[in-house]
């Protein structure tokens, strides 16, 4: 009798190539995520102990970050120009019971580099994690960016790093193998360049890049590299920041995204995730969910992306100013506000932040 079923293989159904390819990337990315996250669960250092050094530490991210070493039971050494700043930012640690202590210096001078991070290594007998934050940031459009704004940025923002990982890593090496961390503060606009910070995206990228090949690198000596990639960020930069064109104009649209919470992350979140991604040395993190959404969208639809932000430039963003004479004035974002512009309540979350990061002073001034 003839079976009224069909042959086993047709009931089977077999699945094509492209199903079977597509099934096995789903097994593997299933198998990748759950393997990540029992690593991260199981994997990381403690920094009770360790010896931090952190560049930009008086204010800001910078101090933020040291707030969160110090509550770790790290040792932490600030760096940053300001005597002033740097007094403040020790006597709140100190407080908090941190063990803290400080070194003026500038670290655009090469010679300067080298001095403290002997120095740190002379007090703490060694240097167990760098964390370049040093940074400003400089708003405006092309046409008011000159040759000195690239040279200054990239001074400030690869030099700089490049200089203190050349100097801190026979120490760094010297450590317990896998527990020496890196951590390079870059910025998402190292992954997308948005209109009006020319100098700052491409500083951002050349750091984004010098990151990654580190990484690469000194992993087989047990050094692990963390590349942070913050979107927007309440730490009172709007008014440390310098402005260029139509310099009201311009800290208003810069100010006003820090003031929304989705937009923009507090800073204390931001170093509490830091220093988890460091302890764990996760190679990459990307702060904020726009920021995450606008690097995935410049990855999956490049030129969309790069439409969408020509009409930013050319509809929402100011334009630049008549005068050649003023927009190519440097300002602070102190100097830059205009209460006819941005009154206070536009920009009361991140005028809160900086009373909390920076003591509220003014301090803002051109990076020279």
């Amino acid at each position: 009798m003839k079976s009224p079923f069909p042959p086993t293989a047709d009931r089977a159904c077999p699945l094509n190539k492209s199903q079977r390819t597509l099934a096995a990337l789903g097994a593997a990315a299933l198998a990748g995520w759950a393997l990540t996250r029992l690593a991260r669960r199981v994997s990381g250092c403690d920094f009770a102990g360790k010896a931090v050094l952190i560049t930009g530490g008086s204010r800001g991210l910078g101090l933020a970050l040291a707030r969160r070493f110090c509550a770790a039971g790290a040792r932490v050494a600030l760096v940053a120009r300001d005597p002033a700043e740097l007094r403040r930012a020790q006597s709140e640690l100190q407080a908090r019971g941190g063990d803290v202590f400080t070194i003026v210096a500038d670290l655009t001078d090469p010679a300067e580099i080298r001095r403290t991070v002997a120095l740190a290594v002379e007090v703490f007998g060694g240097l167990d994690v760098l964390v370049n934050n040093a940074g400003a940031i400089q708003v405006g459009p092309l046409e008011h960016m000159q040759e000195a704004d690239f040279e200054h940025a990239m001074q400030l923002h690869f030099w700089t790093p490049l200089r203190l990982v050349r100097a801190a890593l026979p120490h760094l090496r010297g450590r317990e193998r896998g527990e020496a961390r890196i951590v390079n503060i870059a910025s998402f606009g190292g992954l997308v360049s948005f209109p009006h910070l020319a100098p700052y995206n491409a500083s951002k990228h050349a750091l984004v890049g010098l990151s990654d090949a580190l990484r690469a690198e000194l992993a087989h000596e047990g050094v692990r590299v963390t590349t942070v990639s913050p979107g927007v960020l309440r730490t009172g930069s709007h008014l440390n920041a310098t402005f260029k064109g139509r310099h009201a104009e311009e800290f208003d649209w810069f100010s006003l995204g820090m003031n929304f919470p989705v937009q923009a992350m507090g800073a204390d979140k931001a170093a509490r995730r830091i220093v988890e991604a460091a302890r764990r040395g996760q190679p990459s993190v990307i702060l904020t969910l726009p920021a995450r959404m606008a690097v995935a969208a410049n990855a999956l639809a490049p030129n969309l992306t790069a439409r969408v932000l020509a009409f930013v430039n050319d509809h929402l963003l100011p334009q630049p100013a008549s005068s050649h004479a003023e927009g190519d004035t440097l300002k602070t974002g102190w100097e830059s506000r205009s209460p006819a512009v941005t009154p206070e309540w536009k920009t009361a979350l991140a005028d809160e932040a900086n009373a909390r990061l920076n003591g509220g002073l003014n301090n803002g001034h051109a990076r020279r």
